[in-house]
């Protein structure tokens, strides 16, 4: 295949699309970010009166102005989610028929849970009526794929395409997977990102009784990513996904470009099925991976998003990571997490979180962490309190980290012609 032959192509972004607890498209997204908007309320999806935890991130949006209600019965939540950010990706980047070889464009689309919400709604009908009368289309909607191939139907693309099932790192290895796929010469463009909805009772009930979501029951202190008084995370959901397109193909046809996918690291921990190791070493490594795979050294980089859920290992396991690959220099890079004002969109996070960095690096603009009140000794780096910063930003990362010891960074630089 002639595109094999080039083996180190320059890839950049051309198209966004989000849906998220704080915004419903990319404008309203990013509008929500600089504004520190906060995106947790009252569980509104089930009756969560009887459970520990009553709040979550919603997405608060009107799904039949988007998708028919006969395709609606057929997809569950994370689905539609992923299917309307890819819509609007599609749409941003400018890619119409005649512009692109189908074969040639894929899909990378992570999610951590796939159709949880369809799996419960069928299970119960299962028991009530037998299980011969559950939906035909149980099986389609509940596998984690389907938010991918759906996206690949809708978009026509025929070439690869997949789910990355790395739990709330799947979606900035998806990013970083695609990046390859076009650097190696396997694809000229790719969908990829993440999608989640997973706010139900089987969901909140089980990662409650793992002590991994707070039980605090205000909603401006129920995820202080890195502040000394963290409990845990507050589930979100949403969707986040970007178009990655081989460089020279994004100028042939003059299109937008947002800014270069540069970078990328991925390792496991191999430690726990939850706990991150507690010295970070497999997050160190992958930044450290990302920063080797662009040819950069530490002091160039001017903005971290952290993966930083709010719960007490993770966040100071994260700051241990990045002094161990940054050094003194930690202390002047801002550091901030997006689950502040999103939560924790699982699978979804990274594709989320790597729009933001697209955006920070273009405006040259690093956002708050929101809601931080008390410092903690152990999470002693610049973690943007409160209050953005308009700043100049050429490299940036985006970490990401979950169960199972999954580690995936991404570096974002700005484009400039």
């Amino acid at each position: 295949m002639e595109g094999v032959e080039r083996m180190n192509r320059r890839v950049v972004i051309t198209g966004m699309g989000a849906v998220t607890p704080i915004g419903n498209n990319l404008s309203s997204f990013w509008q929500g970010v600089r504004e520190g908007r906060c995106g947790v309320g009252p569980i509104t999806q089930f009756d969560a009166s009887q459970q520990k935890v009553r709040l979550a991130a919603e997405v608060d949006i009107d799904l039949s102005d988007l998708i028919p209600a006969a395709e609606q019965r057929k997809m569950d939540r994370f689905t539609q989610l992923g299917v309307v950010a890819a819509r609007e990706a599609l749409a941003d980047s400018g890619l119409a028929g005649g512009s692109f070889d189908p074969a040639r464009c894929g899909v990378l689309v992570s999610s951590g849970i796939g159709g949880l919400s369809t799996i419960e709604r069928e299970c119960a009908r299962g028991l009530e009526r037998g299980f011969g009368r559950v939906s035909p289309f149980f099986i389609p909607m509940s596998i984690t794929n389907m938010a991918a191939g759906r996206i690949a139907i809708e978009s026509g693309f025929q070439g690869y395409s997949a789910s990355v099932v790395t739990a709330c790192a799947g979606g900035t290895n998806a990013i970083g997977d695609a990046m390859r796929m076009i650097r190696h010469g396997y694809a000229d463009v790719m969908l990829c990102g993440g999608a989640e909805g997973c706010i139900t009772p089987l969901a909140i009930g089980g990662f409650t009784s793992m002590k991994a979501l707070t039980e605090c029951g205000d909603p401006l202190r129920a995820s202080i990513p890195f502040d000394a008084r963290r409990s845990g995370f507050v589930m979100g959901e949403g969707a986040g996904v970007l178009v990655l397109e081989d460089l020279d193909h994004a100028l042939a046809r003059g299109a937008r470009i947002y800014g270069e996918v540069s970078g990328y690291g991925a390792t496991c921990d191999a430690y726990h099925i939850t706990a991150p190791e507690p010295n970070g070493r497999g997050g160190a490594q992958a930044m450290a991976m990302a920063l080797a795979d662009a040819g950069l050294q530490p002091g160039d980089i001017q903005y971290i998003n952290a993966h930083g859920t709010s719960t007490p290992l993770g966040d100071r396991g994260e700051t241990l990571a990045v002094k161990a690959v940054f050094g003194e220099h930690a202390y002047q890079i801002p550091v901030r997490s997006t689950k502040a004002m999103t939560r924790h969109l699982l699978g979804a996070a990274g594709g989320v979180e790597a729009i933001i960095c697209a955006m920070a690096v273009g405006e040259g603009y690093v956002p708050a962490t929101i809601h931080y009140e008390e410092p903690d000794p152990d999470c002693d780096l610049d973690v943007v309190p409160n209050r953005g910063r308009t700043q100049p930003v050429c490299h940036a990362m985006s970490n990401s980290l979950g169960f199972g010891g999954h580690n995936g960074s991404i570096l974002l630089k700005k484009w400039e012609a």
